[in-house]
């Protein structure tokens, strides 16, 4: 990591240093800011005993929406392979 950058991260009332590539500083704190929303509306929505059970709700909210993009991108995947499939079985016959 070149020219590492030192900063702090606040998540349900946590503050934590990081060194991190400046590359990845944007990210992070658009991820940390998410985290934070998410956070408010569990609060308002939900009566939750305590930060960890808000962050684990989070978590599961953000692993939820990473699977559920890899389930869409594979459908996607076999839409577009079958499409494929009938358009090259399509041309064989034209050019047979």
């Amino acid at each position: 990591m070149s020219n590492p950058l030192k900063i702090k991260l606040s998540i349900a009332d946590r503050v934590y240093p990081l060194t991190i590539a400046p590359n990845q500083e944007e990210g992070l704190r658009k991820a940390a800011k998410k985290i934070e929303e998410m956070i408010k509306r569990f609060e308002k929505s939900y009566a939750v005993r305590d930060k960890q059970d808000v962050l684990a709700m989070c978590a599961l909210q953000f692993a939820a929406q990473v699977e559920q993009k890899e389930i869409d991108k594979d459908t996607d995947t076999q839409q577009v392979e079958a499409q494929l499939t009938a358009l090259n079985q399509l041309l064989q016959e034209h050019l047979s």
